[in-house]
């Protein structure tokens, strides 16, 4: 794959789900999120973790409450209840095609009514090897924003696109509120880049999508 630095932008992600016609309609009604988060068939088999997760990082409080409770009244499963940390406030769920959604904040106090604005889009990688993965991205065009040795990649992303963030797989899973094991398909296709391709932790890549 030869991706040069204005073809690194991911402009969609793809969920694979059995049933695409119910889990767009869950995405609809819990965040709104429009042609960012797209789904098409697939049987292909998964279990457990399936090593990645979706944020959605939002101005205050109230809006990760407000994003969370449409997508439970929607039909996802609480995860880890939101709640204030050293880094903020947030939480996580599970929706009903499998895939694990993050919802947080950095900020503690609300500063006005609730919307359903978000801020940033990021996909959380949870990977074997930080470094390798992060020097596979690094390679084809990506610039690293932030990097915390092996523990931590944070790659730059204009304005309106996916981030890409990368993290080991088990710090992953342990932030989500789910055992690391997990086997099969990640029934996730990543839009983006010039031409199709596999990252060294199996994750695809295919271009306009």
């Amino acid at each position: 794959m030869n991706i040069t630095t204005n073809q690194t932008t991911i402009e969609s992600v793809v969920l694979e789900s059995p049933d695409p016609a119910a889990a767009t309609a869950f995405y609809t009604a819990a965040f709104g999120l429009g042609d960012t988060i797209r789904v098409r068939a697939s049987q292909a088999p998964t279990t457990g973790f399936r090593g990645f997760v979706l944020s959605l990082v939002v101005s205050q409080p109230s809006t990760v409450d407000s994003l969370l409770g449409t997508a439970l009244d929607a039909g996802a499963t609480t995860l880890k209840e939101a709640k204030k940390s050293f880094w903020g406030y947030g939480g996580v769920l599970q929706a009903p095609d499998g895939t694990i959604w993050k919802v947080a904040t950095s900020s503690k106090k609300n500063t006005g009514p609730a919307t359903r604005d978000i801020d940033d889009v990021v996909l959380l990688l949870g990977v074997d090897n930080v470094k390798t993965t992060k020097h596979f991205y690094a390679d084809r065009g990506l610039t690293v924003a932030k990097s915390f040795g092996s523990k931590y990649v944070e790659f730059d992303a204009p304005a309106g696109s996916i981030k890409l963030a990368l993290y080991g797989r088990r710090a992953a899973a342990k932030d989500a509120g789910v055992a690391p094991d997990g086997t099969g398909s990640h029934r996730l296709v990543i839009g983006g880049g010039s031409e199709p391709a596999t990252d060294p932790d199996g994750f695809l890549w295919e271009p306009n999508l």
